[in-house]
């Protein structure tokens, strides 16, 4: 139990005094340092002084209890209390740490003093000798501090007791004054620490800082930055090794570069080879096999014309329906391909074109919105933004089990964002991710390949939303085309 309240302590105290900067931590520890010190060294001086002090002043005051013990026993003898009472007004005198002085017969009674407004009543019961007793000194707590009582026999105690009251006020005023030096030096030393703790600050965190504002810059791909040696310690090493870090990261940057420069390269040529080779099939498709499936079907109602069997016929009329439905099936591959309209009268009318044969194809509800300014796209643009819906139409198809599907195309000031949502299942992104998806793989390639990114918001049972910003290299119109195919 002891042990967990430790840890608790210990890591509370680590949070708070991790989440403190270098320069409050440095200043904290050597300004705490020297006043704890200072502190200590007060003390210690304080009290060992005061027992000093005060065992030499109680001293002092039995050897000047025993003077006036002996000084005091002819006039007592005498019965001479003129002597004996001069005899403690000048001991009083002579010695400044006297508060007070008496005389007390063998039966306890005053026989002298010094008080002036009359003797303190209680104050005899407050210290006693023992029969055949020497001395004996008891500490007394007044108005003015605490003062020493010592009663020193006279003659043995047989002719009576003298008893001198020594007061602490003097040494309390040199401790007063010692103790003032001592703070004072102590607050002259905590200003020096105070500079030399600024000083030690400024030489440890400037360093770090210009570390820590160099690694940010790293951070944010800048790998030019870099920081001075500030001396030949460790933090200069750190330093030169932090140099050394970002030469390295600057050549594996411009190596990276060069990859990423040679790997857009080669995409945008196979994109262009596939777009090509779809181009090219699909002409063929058009120009060859669509006419040669047209001739057939010229052929085969030229047959049935001119043969009168009726078997003939129907075998005929079936073989037109399969040339018909191949012919379709052609021409709509063809359409898949390439289509001749994304060429012809550009985007909007190729995917007006593309929402129409994919609601008819899938019985989805498709709408369409593209909004152009008064000139066409780039051709790249154009085709990528028209695979790209294409893709996400296909995928929608195929896994997203939706009833509806809207495509938004807006041409802003300084860039294109195409916005293709659905109602379907959604799907969780994090396992795409990890799996790989081919679909909206080659969809953030052709957004990426065009400077573009892609964005995706999705979840299970929520639907899915594809967000893609695309460049564009100039200012546009503000004209609007909208295209609604429900």
């Amino acid at each position: 139990m002891k042990m967990n309240l430790w840890r608790t302590f210990v890591t509370r105290f680590w949070k708070i005094a991790g989440s403190v900067n270098v320069r409050t931590k440095i200043m904290g520890i050597v300004l705490g340092g020297t006043l704890l010190l200072s502190l200590g060294l007060t003390y210690q001086v304080h009290h060992a002084l005061t027992r000093i002090m005060e065992k030499e002043l109680l001293a002092r005051g039995v050897s000047i209890g025993r003077d006036l013990a002996a000084r005091s026993t002819d006039p007592i003898l005498v019965n001479d209390l003129y002597a004996l009472n001069q005899l403690l007004l000048e001991t009083q005198k002579n010695n400044s740490d006297v508060r007070y002085a008496f005389v007390l017969d063998p039966d306890g009674e005053v026989l002298a003093h010094t008080f002036g407004g009359g003797f303190p009543p209680g104050l005899i019961e407050l210290n006693r000798v023992e029969p055949e007793g020497y001395q004996n000194t008891v500490s007394i707590e007044t108005p003015e501090g605490l003062v020493w009582d010592v009663a020193v026999p006279v003659f043995d105690g047989r002719a009576g007791i003298a008893r001198v009251g020594i007061s602490t006020q003097s040494v309390q005023r040199v401790l007063l004054d010692l103790t003032s030096h001592v703070l004072l030096t102590t607050v002259a030393v905590l200003g020096l620490s105070l500079l030399a703790a600024t000083f030690l600050t400024f030489i440890l965190t400037r360093p770090i800082l210009e570390l820590v504002e160099a690694a940010r810059a790293v951070g944010q791909g800048d790998f030019s930055r870099r920081v001075r040696r500030w001396a030949n310690d460790e933090i200069g090493d750190l330093a030169e090794a932090f140099n050394q870090m970002a030469i390295e990261l600057e050549r594996a940057d411009e190596v990276r570069r060069e990859r990423e420069l040679l790997r857009r390269q080669l995409l945008e040529r196979v994109i262009d080879a596939q777009e090509e080779e779809r181009r090219r099939i699909a002409r063929e498709l058009h120009d060859s096999t669509s006419q040669n499936l047209t001739s057939l079907m010229v052929g085969l109602r030229s047959l049935e014309d001119a043969c009168e069997v009726p078997q003939v016929h129907c075998q005929t009329q079936e073989l037109r329906q399969v040339v018909g439905q191949v012919l379709e099936d052609v021409h709509n591959l063809a359409v898949e391909l390439r289509p001749a309209v994304l060429d012809d009268l550009g985007l909007s009318a190729a995917l007006e074109r593309l929402a129409q044969e994919w609601q008819k194809r899938h019985r989805i509800q498709a709408d369409v919105v593209v909004h152009l300014g008064g000139e066409r796209l780039p051709n790249p643009m154009e085709t990528a933004l028209y695979r790209i819906v294409q893709e996400a139409l296909t995928n929608v198809a195929r896994h997203a089990q939706a009833r509806q599907v809207s495509v938004l195309i807006d041409r802003r000031q300084k860039e294109i964002v195409a916005v293709i949502e659905d109602d379907g299942r959604g799907f969780d992104l994090e396992r795409v991710h990890r799996d790989g998806h081919l679909g909206l793989l080659g969809i953030r390639e052709r957004a990426e390949l065009l400077g573009g990114s892609l964005t995706i918001e999705t979840g299970t049972g929520e639907g899915t939303s594809l967000f893609i910003r695309l460049p564009v290299p100039h200012p546009i119109t503000t004209e609007i085309r909208e295209s609604v195919i429900r």
